[in-house]
């Protein structure tokens, strides 16, 4: 295996934000597109807003969505995708400084690593 270098780490870290943001783009847009096709001819409610259905407020309720083609589960998912991108890119320079034997680095990246799986899990 090639030596884990900064330049690696910096290349792979650009690929994967790259294929997240590419991706949450394309899923929301598929999500999107498919919900305008569906309803786009309903007439316009300018009600209150209510915010997403409780089936969307969890990753079950999104992928049970997703797997019974619900557009605004597709659209959702997009979202959590892009949500994701940035909290791998932690866990991948985790990773990259792990297999660098950074110890300083492990540590603060791992600290803010949790922080962020503990803020999206509700817990702050």
């Amino acid at each position: 295996m090639a030596r884990w270098t900064d330049a690696r780490m910096q290349t792979a870290l650009g690929v994967l934000l790259r294929v997240g943001v590419v991706s949450a783009a394309i899923v929301a847009f598929l999500g999107g597109g498919l919900q305008l096709w569906r309803s786009g001819d309903a007439p316009l409610h300018v009600a209150p807003f209510r915010g997403e259905p409780d089936g969307l407020r969890s990753l079950g309720g999104v992928l049970h969505g997703v797997a019974h083609f619900d557009s605004l589960a597709i659209a959702q998912l997009g979202l959590l995708l892009l949500i994701a991108t940035p909290v791998a890119r932690v866990a991948l320079s985790l990773v990259g400084f792990v297999l660098e034997r950074d110890r300083k680095y492990q540590i603060i990246t791992a600290v803010v690593l949790a922080i962020l799986l503990t803020g999206l899990a509700g817990g702050i």
